[in-house]
């Protein structure tokens, strides 16, 4: 993963979320999930290309239940953007480059 991508944990994630001074963009993944590996090249492309107007965190949803399970993800990809530490949108699927990066600036 990149070094520009933050992994949150149940531990971490409020803190990160709440001290954001960016939109940030969380992927709720999995490692056994077919459609998560297929984002995760965007994701890190996004993560250097956009990192003037957001950031990319990842929250791995087997490790982390709690968090998971506090903002209802029932399917992964989740992709959740918040913006002072609220949710301002939420992506679910894989979606190819340029979808997901429109649906992610209109909630900007």
């Amino acid at each position: 993963m990149s070094a520009s991508i933050t992994t949150l944990t149940d531990a971490t994630f409020d803190e990160v979320i709440g001290a954001a001074d960016k939109p940030i963009l969380v992927d709720f993944w999995a490692e056994w999930c077919g459609p998560c590996k297929l984002i995760a090249p965007i994701l890190e492309e996004f993560a250097t290309e956009q990192s003037d107007k957001f950031v990319i965190g990842k929250l791995d949803v087997d490790e982390n239940v709690a968090t998971a399970t506090k903002f209802s993800v029932m399917s992964i990809p989740t992709l959740l953007l918040f913006k002072n530490g609220e949710v301002i949108a939420r992506l679910v699927g894989a979606k190819p480059k340029g979808a997901l990066l429109q649906e992610i600036t209109s909630n900007l």
